[in-house]
C-alpha cells in the first residue's frame, strides 16, 4: 500500500465548490478569512494569470480586489462537480449576472496537502472573439 493510499481521501468536489462559494463568492472579508483558514494551508499559494499571493491574508486581500473589480451583482457558479485524484483537483467555473450569460468562465487547479488547498491555479477562458 502506498503512503497516498493510506492517508484520508480527499473530497475534490466538497473541497473545490466550498473554495468557490466561501472564498471567490464571499464579499464579506471576515467570512471569507475564516474560510480561507479552514480550507488553505497556511503557506498556500494563489496563482493568477497576472499574479501571485502567498498566505491567508494575501489571498483574501486578492480575492477582494477581484471582486471589486466586477459587478457587485456578479456570482461565481460551478460547471459540474470538482474531479480530481493524487492530490491535484479541477472544477470549471463561470461568473456572471444570476440569471444571465457567463461573462467569465474558467477552470480552478488545485493541489493537495494534509486535505487542504496548498496550491490553486485559476485559470481563465479565453473571450469568445
Amino acid at each position: 500500500m502506498t503512503n497516498q493510499a493510506k492517508s484520508a481521501p480527499i473530497n475534490y468536489d466538497g473541497l473545490m465548490q466550498a473554495n468557490l462559494a466561501r472564498v471567490f463568492g464571499e464579499r464579506d472579508a471576515g467570512r471569507r478569512i475564516k474560510a480561507i483558514r479552514e480550507l488553505y494551508a497556511k503557506n498556500a499559494v494563489l496563482h493568477e494569470p497576472q499574479a501571485s499571493a502567498i498566505g491567508h491574508a494575501a489571498i483574501s486581500e486578492a480575492v477582494t480586489a477581484l471582486l471589486a473589480s466586477m459587478p457587485p451583482n456578479f456570482v461565481f457558479r460551478s460547471v459540474g462537480p470538482a474531479v480530481g485524484h493524487s492530490g491535484a483537483g479541477r472544477l470549471k467555473w463561470r461568473s456572471g449576472p444570476p440569471d444571465g450569460p457567463a461573462v467569465v468562465t474558467g477552470t480552478d487547479v488545485a493541489l493537495f496537502e494534509g486535505g487542504l488547498i496548498h496550491s490553486l491555479y485559476v485559470f481563465l477562458d479565453p473571450a469568445n472573439g
